[in-house]
C-alpha cells in the first residue's frame, strides 16, 4: 500500500516540512504546564531518579510548540514502493554503505560475530536511520517528550518515554545537553525511543555508558542485540525479490499466509534473474507492495523482525534491499 510522505522522511531520516496549515500550537498546548511538570518530578523521584538529574533536565523546561505543530500537522500526498525505493535504496546511499562497511570491518565483523545478525543488514539500518550517523536529530529529547506528554495526545506513551529518558540521564549516559533526537523521541544513530535504550542499548566499547549518539561500538551492538532479542535467526535472509510467471490469488498474498520455498516454486514463483529458487526448508509469504504487475517478494520470519523495529513495509524492505545492494558492490 502507498506510504505517507511523513513516513517517507522518517526512513530517510530528515524532518519534513509542515504540509497543511494548523491551528496556532501555542494556544493549542494550554493549561498548566508547570503544576504538570511538578507532578512529573513527584513520580521520577518515586522512581529513584536523583534531584541533581531532574534539576539538569527540567529546571526553566518549557513545551516545545514546533513539537505539537510536527505531530498534529496531517500527511499530504503519497509514494508508491517503486517511488520509495528508488529515494531510499539510492545509488549513493549504496556507495556510501559499502565504503563505510569496509571502513568500519573490524567492528562490524565483532558485532556480527556476537549476536548473529549480518554486517550488512546492520550498515543499511544505520543508513536509512540517521544517514550513517549524519542526522541524530536536531530536537532537546526532555523538552521534546516533555511537550507531548502535556499536551494530550498519547500522553501516557510520551510520559513513559520521558521518564525512561530521565532514567538514562541519571545513568550517566548522556549529558541533557547531548541529549539531542527527532522530534518525537528518536535518539541516536539507531534512533531508539528511551525505553527501546533501556531495553536494549549495549556498552560494547567499554566505558560504562551506552552512547548510540557517538560511539560506533556501542551503536552497531545496540542494533543488533535489538534485532537478536526481536528474533533474527542467523542461518536466514529476510528474503528476496522474485519473479512471477503467472498470478497468485490474493489469498495467498501477504504475511498471513506462508507456504514452504518448493511449494511457492510450483506456484510459478522464481528468483528474479529466472532460476529456480533454492531448496530451502523454510516457509516464506509472498508480498505485492505496489499490487499485481508490481515488484514481488517472499520474505522469512527474519524480515518480520525488522517490521518489529518499523512497523513499516516499506522500512523493511527496503531495509533488506539496500543491505542486498551494499553486499552486492562490496563483493
Amino acid at each position: 500500500m502507498p506510504v505517507s510522505r511523513r513516513e517517507f522522511a522518517a526512513a530517510l531520516g530528515v524532518l519534513p516540512f509542515a504540509l497543511l496549515a494548523v491551528p496556532s500550537p501555542a494556544a493549542a498546548i494550554g493549561g498548566d504546564f508547570d503544576r504538570w511538570l511538578e507532578a512529573l518530578r513527584a513520580e521520577a523521584r518515586a522512581r529513584g531518579i536523583g534531584e541533581a538529574t531532574l534539576a539538569r533536565a527540567l529546571d526553566g523546561l518549557e513545551p516545545m510548540p514546533r513539537v505539537i505543530e510536527l505531530d498534529r500537522r496531517q500527511p499530504e500526498g503519497r509514494l508508491t514502493f517503486a517511488e520509495y525505493r528508488r529515494r531510499v535504496v539510492s545509488a549513493g546511499r549504496i556507495r556510501r554503505g559499502s565504503r563505510l562497511r569496509l571502513r568500519h570491518r573490524r567492528i562490524l565483523a565483532a558485532t556480527a560475530n556476537r549476536y548473529g545478525v549480518p554486517d550488512r543488514v546492520l550498515v543499511a539500518l544505520w543508513g536509512i536511520e540517521s544517514s550513517f550517523g549524519t542526522f541524530k536529530g536536531r530536537f532537546n529529547v526532555v523538552a521534546a517528550l516533555a511537550t507531548l506528554a502535556f499536551e494530550g495526545r498519547r500522553a501516557a506513551f510520551f510520559r513513559k518515554e520521558l521518564l525512561a529518558a530521565l532514567e538514562i540521564l541519571d545513568r550517566g549516559h548522556i549529558r541533557v545537553e547531548d541529549m539531542y533526537g527527532s522530534w518525537a523521541g528518536a535518539m541516536g544513530q539507531p534512533q531508539f525511543m528511551p525505553s527501546t535504550f533501556l531495553a536494549h542499548a549495549v556498552d560494547a566499547d567499554g566505558d560504562g555508558r551506552r552512547d548510540i549518539w557517538n560511539s560506533l561500538p556501542d551503536v552497531f551492538a545496540s542494533m543488533a542485540n535489538y534485532l537478536r532479542r526481536s528474533g533474527w535467526d542467523r542461518r536466514y535472509l529476510w528474503g528476496r525479490e522474485v519473479r512471477l510467471t503467472r498470478p497468485v490469488p490474493r489469498r495467498r498474498i501477504g504475511l498471513d499466509h506462508r507456504a514452504p520455498l518448493d511449494r511457492w516454486a510450483a506456484r510459478g514463483v522464481r528468483r528474479l534473474d529466472g532460476r529456480p529458487l533454492p531448496r530451502v526448508a523454510i516457509n516464506a509469504s509472498l508480498l505485492l507492495p505496489d499490487g499485481p504487475g508490481g515488484a514481488a517478494f517472499l520474505v522469512y520470519d527474519n524480515y518480520r523482525v525488522l517490521l518489529r523495529w518499523n512497523r513499516s513495509h516499506y522500512f523493511a524492505l527496503s531495509v533488506g534491499l539496500l543491505s542486498d545492494a551494499i553486499r552486492a558492490r562490496s563483493a
